[in-house]
């Protein structure tokens, strides 16, 4: 039987190191639903980001008993802690290393081909750990990962609504994202100040649209969404001068006074290609 978080951190007189943003998984539905979108095949091989207590390393190694669970934590403690509990587990791996770092196109190529991501990802470094992960999107063929539902409802959401921004449509470019599960507060330990929620993200083969510019791209999307309450047209108008605004529009077809949260993922991707004709470069646009 696979002990309970609050068991391991006593026995080992641990605690959650809220500077960490470590709040542990305690509800088995969430724990189940997160072991059925992560495992295709009992030959696969998992990176679990953030493996923590190993609680959900240990499900995972009993679903893949032909595959490998490469647990990848970079606290001193708990790492020791699943040294101490999943070490001789054969087909568990602990790396003690960062996950914003970590690379998986060498387990990948160990592996033989793509591999599954998962993980609950910190609060304070989601975002960055999304786009890591997308970097490597070669090397990854999906990635199930608990984030805070304001940042899950970001992901999924669609044109033309509140939640609707810049990091759903940057995601939304290259993958295809689906909600897998909520995970309220009281699913976990200690429980935090807000609810959690799991999403599937599937890196496309090739992106939704064609982006031949990707920095090009990501500069397009966060000036369309950088004022939200300004037309298209004045939005884009401060990164770019009026003549540029006024030919990429006019070439894309776009109707300047729409919004930008208005716009579609091969809107903006349209929109980056005119600019990519017809604007000078950039200075890199923030994340």
């Amino acid at each position: 039987m696979i002990a309970d978080p609050r068991t391991l951190l006593a026995k080992y007189r641990l605690h959650a190191k809220r500077s960490w943003g470590q709040n542990f998984l305690i509800s088995t539905r969430v724990y189940d639903a997160i072991v059925r979108a992560t495992v295709a095949a009992p030959g696969e091989w998992v990176v679990e980001v953030g493996a923590g207590l190993g609680t959900l390393t240990a499900r995972l190694a009993e679903a893949l008993p032909a595959g490998r669970v490469i647990a990848v934590e970079r606290d001193r403690d708990l790492a020791k802690v699943l040294r101490e509990e999943l070490g001789a587990v054969a087909n568990v791996e602990i790396a003690e290393a960062n996950a914003l770092t970590f690379d998986y196109s060498a387990v990948a190529a160990r592996a033989g081909g793509p591999i599954a991501v998962v993980g609950n990802l910190p609060y304070q470094i989601a975002s960055p750990l999304v786009f890591a992960m997308l970097e490597q999107r070669q090397s990854i063929s999906r990635a199930v990962i608990m984030l805070q539902k304001e940042m899950a409802d970001r992901l999924v959401a669609r044109p033309d609504t509140s939640e609707y921004g810049a990091m759903g449509v940057m995601v939304g470019a290259y993958a295809d994202v689906r909600r897998v599960t909520a995970a309220p507060s009281q699913a976990f330990h200690p429980a935090p100040r807000v609810d959690s929620a799991v999403v599937a993200i599937t890196p496309r083969a090739m992106p939704r649209a064609p982006i031949p510019d990707e920095r090009k791209f990501s500069a397009v999307v966060h000036a369309g969404f950088g004022q939200r309450r300004k037309t298209l047209r004045n939005a884009l108008r401060a990164r770019w001068v009026v003549d540029e605004v006024d030919a990429a529009l006019t070439a894309t077809g776009l109707d300047g006074q729409r919004r930008g949260e208005t716009l579609s993922i091969e809107e903006f991707a349209a929109l980056a290609v005119a600019f990519g004709a017809f604007a000078a470069p950039l200075a890199p646009a923030p994340e």
